[in-house]
This record gives structure tokens, C-alpha cells and sequence, in this order.
């Protein structure tokens, strides 16, 4: 059995002036390669894309394209808060030929239903590359109905989703689409569970974050070996809960590839960095320093 087809949603490591870390972006890219990633999310939620400015965005795009080409799928996220600005991010994107771009829906004004299945249309038409949808309701606050992603999966150039969204409705859709439509689901915490029960693709940023840990539960997957799939994916799961629950999350996972040797910043402005004391409170736990020993 073949394992689970892992992307890794990658964050983005930057200077004190907020321009691209580069040392710290091929530092984190290499891990997810050598830990048996078969595609990157460059500039997803865990990249904060709508965070950057636009010459660190176009620099990380450039850089991470030359620096995983032929190693695996590449995908760029975009998605701003209208057509017009999403299609200039899309233009940014296609100077240097990703695999496909992942368009997050629109935010701040509350578009209908129609507007939203016309603008992935159009961002579509307008593409040279494969379009995937990102549907992320939790942070967006826009929600699509399963009759609006069925149409828009018979756009000839939509080509799956990525679903940051409860799995029923994912599952759901799964179940109705076309075989060739990818459902790419985010449920880090059930990754084991799911590929036993045949969802074979996973995109999630704690998988960037962590790449030992998760390239043990990859490879047990993998191999069928299902005992230590679940003490790895109990571990996992039990990180990134700890993570949410006690911890502002850009800042611990910040302090999480430093830790690792990744260097850089990884907290726009205003996102507050964890101060000494939380940084040391977070390195000290003992679920922490389980994960980090699989580096």
C-alpha cells in the first residue's frame, strides 16, 4: 500500500524588515523535501500570504519554485478581497510557473452565492495553471454550499479543493464529485485514520512545521504498520492541540522551526512574538520535546 500523499503547507520565513529570509526559506524547504513531502503550499494560510508585502510575496514565490522544482507538486496560494486584486496576485504567480494555484475565497465583503461561483470561474478562464479552491470558512467567515462546489468542479480548469472544513462536508463531496476532482483535506489530527479508510491526500501546515514527526507517521502509514502509526499520530495530535489551546499559533510554530535550525521570523506585523519565558515554556513541554526529538 501506498502511503498518504502529503502537501505541506509552508510558513514564510522573513527578516526584521519583513523582505524573505532566504537562507531560512531553503533551510525549510529542504526539511519538507527530505522528509517525503510530494507538494508545497507556498504562501497558504500557514504562509500568511495576505501578510506580506507584495516584493516579499513575488521573492518567495521565485525562490521556492527554483528551489523544489522537480522534487515535487508545487502550488501557490492567492485570494484576495475582490477579482480584480486576486487576479493580480494570480499574474504574479504565473511569471514563475507553479504546478497550480490554490485561490482562498474572498473575504471581508459578503458576497452572494453567485458572485463567489463567478469569480472562481473567472480567475479559472484566466489561469494557465490548474485552479484549486480554498475553503477555509473558520477564517474567512464565507461559507460554500456542496451544490456550488459541484458546479464549479465541471469548470474544465478547477481541478480539486483543499478542505479546512468539518469532514463530513468534505466527505460528502467526495462521494459526488468526479473521480479526476481532488478532495485534499486538512485533518492533521485523523491522517491515520482516514488513509486506512481511503482518503489518500493531506495538506496541512503542521506537517511543514513538524516534518520528523510527520515523516514517521508518513512512512508507518506507509508500511502498514498501523500500531506505530497511532502512537505517532496520538503524538501529533496531541502537539497541535497543545499548540492551539495554550499557545498564540504563529509565534510557537515560529519558536518550533527555530528550534530546528530553520532561522528567520515568522510573525508579521502586529503578530507579537513569544517573549523568552513563553518561548522556554513551550520548548520545555514534555509533548514538545517528544516531537522534536523525531528531527
Amino acid at each position: 500500500m501506498h502511503g498518504p500523499i502529503l502537501t505541506n503547507a509552508i510558513c514564510t520565513p522573513l527578516n526584521a524588515d519583513e523582505s524573505l529570509h532566504l537562507e531560512g526559506l531553503k533551510v525549510h524547504l529542504d526539511a519538507q523535501w527530505r522528509m517525503g513531502a510530494h507538494g508545497i503550499l507556498i504562501g497558504g494560510t500557514m504562509g500568511l500570504m495576505q501578510l506580506l508585502r507584495e516584493d516579499t510575496y513575488r521573492d518567495l514565490i521565485r525562490e521556492s519554485v527554483a528551489a523544489s522544482r522537480h522534487r515535487g507538486e508545487i502550488l501557490v496560494g492567492i485570494g484576495d478581497t475582490s477579482f480584480t486584486r486576486t487576479r493580480e496576485r494570480l499574474q504574479i504567480c504565473e511569471e514563475f510557473n507553479p504546478d497550480g494555484i490554490v485561490v482562498l475565497t474572498p473575504y471581508f465583503y459578503k458576497f452572494a452565492r453567485q458572485d463567489l461561483i463567478d469569480y472562481f470561474k473567472a480567475l479559472a478562464d484566466e489561469s494557465k495553471k490548474p485552479l484549486f479552491v480554498y475553503y477555509l470558512p473558520v477564517m474567512t467567515g464565507v461559507t460554500l454550499d456542496l451544490e456550488a462546489v459541484l458546479e464549479l468542479s465541471r469548470h474544465p480548469n478547477i481541478r480539486g479543493i483543499k478542505c479546512s472544513c468539518d469532514f463530513a462536508w468534505a466527505q460528502q463531496l467526495r462521494a459526488e464529485v468526479a473521480s479526476d476532482f481532488r478532495v485534499i483535506v486538512a485533518q492533521p489530527t485523523l491522517l491515520a485514520q482516514l488513509f486506512r479508510a481511503g482518503v489518500q491526500e493531506h495538506l496541512d501546515g503542521i506537517f511543514a512545521v513538524l516534518p520528523g514527526l510527520t515523516a514517521q507517521l508518513l512512512r508507518a502509514c506507509a508500511a502498514e504498520n498501523w500500531e506505530e502509526a497511532e502512537t505517532k499520530q496520538t503524538l501529533l495530535s496531541r502537539v497541535l492541540r497543545t499548540l492551539v489551546a495554550s499557545y498564540p499559533l504563529f509565534p510557537a510554530c515560529e519558536a518550533l522551526l527555530n528550534k530546528q535550525g530553520v532561522p528567520g521570523q515568522f510573525c508579521p506585523a502586529p503578530i507579537r512574538r513569544l517573549s523568552e519565558e513563553q518561548k522556554q515554556k513551550l520548548l520545555a513541554e514534555p509533548l514538545i520535546r517528544e516531537a522534536l526529538a523525531c528531527s
